[in-house]
């Protein structure tokens, strides 16, 4: 069975949604297969990051009312084989409840050696839904404080729903720019406040923020990669060395 993570954040902005896009082609290049489900109802983007935007007929909505089956609404990524996408509904209304998407996650995980939840920023129905069905989850912080501090609120609430195996992703950091700011005396300061294990850090790269808005995988020889590659391989339980760079 598939290993259910949910990939969430303490507010927006973060870079959440581009580190799951990036995680999801990431394992795909392990030999993983993954599904990448979207629970942002209203503010979906993960169909774009991944090119898919211009074929979506059904979305996760559709399932739950029995207007299509599973298969319908789980879409291909062209340019990244064995990498699938189950939309969020454009609705707001459409949220899924908790106990439903426990449900279809269950039955979908059979099918895939990953499934990534993108989980909607802060705490709602969005993301108790995105807890509901998790085995584990991954916090994605930037290295400031008002980013770092909306973090640990979400992870006391993960704990709530019983998800013991909480990690940390830093993202979009600059060691120059971190510096500068003086808000914290090192990045191991940044880990305790968040209160989570560190899984990875990913450096501001523009090349793969600018992938991500084109609807291209995070790939090739550029930083943003060559990190996510580095926490696929964590996830999937490989030691890896954490510094940046190697």
């Amino acid at each position: 069975m598939g290993k259910v993570t949910v990939i969430t954040s303490g507010k927006g902005g973060t870079g959440k949604s581009t580190v799951t896009a990036g995680l999801g082609a990431a394992l795909v290049r392990r030999g993983d297969r993954v599904l990448v489900i979207d629970c942002d109802a209203g503010m979906r983007g993960i169909d774009l990051m991944l090119g898919v935007s211009g074929e979506l007929v059904f979305d996760i909505a559709d399932i739950i009312s029995g207007n299509c089956s599973p298969a319908r609404a789980i879409y291909p990524c062209k340019t990244v084989p064995e990498l699938y996408i189950l939309p969020a509904p454009q609705n707001i209304r459409d949220e899924i409840s908790p106990s439903v998407m426990k449900q279809l996650v269950e039955v979908l995980k059979g099918h895939y050696d990953h499934i990534l939840i993108d989980c909607p920023a802060g705490i709602g129905a969005g993301f108790e839904a995105s807890a509901a069905p998790a085995d584990r989850a991954v916090l994605v912080t930037n290295p400031e404080p008002l980013s770092v501090r909306g973090c640990d609120k979400v992870r006391r609430q993960l704990q709530n729903y019983d998800i013991k195996d909480i990690s940390l992703i830093i993202n979009k950091f600059n060691e120059r720019k971190f510096r500068k700011m003086d808000a914290y005396e090192d990045l191991d300061a940044v880990i305790d406040e968040a209160g989570a294990r560190l899984l990875g850090i990913v450096p501001e790269d523009m090349i793969a923020a600018n992938s991500s808005q084109k609807g291209l995988p995070i790939e090739g020889r550029i930083p943003a990669a060559f990190a996510l590659d580095r926490i696929a391989s964590r996830l999937d339980g490989i030691y890896v060395s954490l510094l940046i760079g190697q």
